[in-house]
């Protein structure tokens, strides 16, 4: 169960990591400033860092796999603490 839910976490961290590089985008090519390179950096290394860890989650076992889980779950409550809340 927790592999499923960090799973869905890291899928979430890709949508809003596309999402935030169309606001970017967008702004750009309307004149009004969008998140920030620094914002859409920090969601795509978020993303891809997640998307790396949950393979690793899927494929071990046990405490490794637990292990791997919690850490998408921390990868995305520290990037929407930095890059949100912050």
């Amino acid at each position: 169960m927790l592999r499923g839910l960090s799973g869905a976490v890291a899928a979430g961290l890709v949508v809003l990591a596309i999402v935030v590089t169309g606001a970017q985008y967008l702004g750009s090519q309307r004149g009004f400033p969008g998140p920030g390179t620094v914002s859409v950096a920090a969601h795509i290394g978020a993303a891809v860092l997640a998307l790396v860890i949950q393979h690793f989650a899927d494929h071990r076992r046990r405490v490794l796999s637990a292990g791997a889980s919690l850490l998408v779950l921390v990868v995305a409550g520290v990037l929407l603490w930095t890059q949100w809340w912050g």
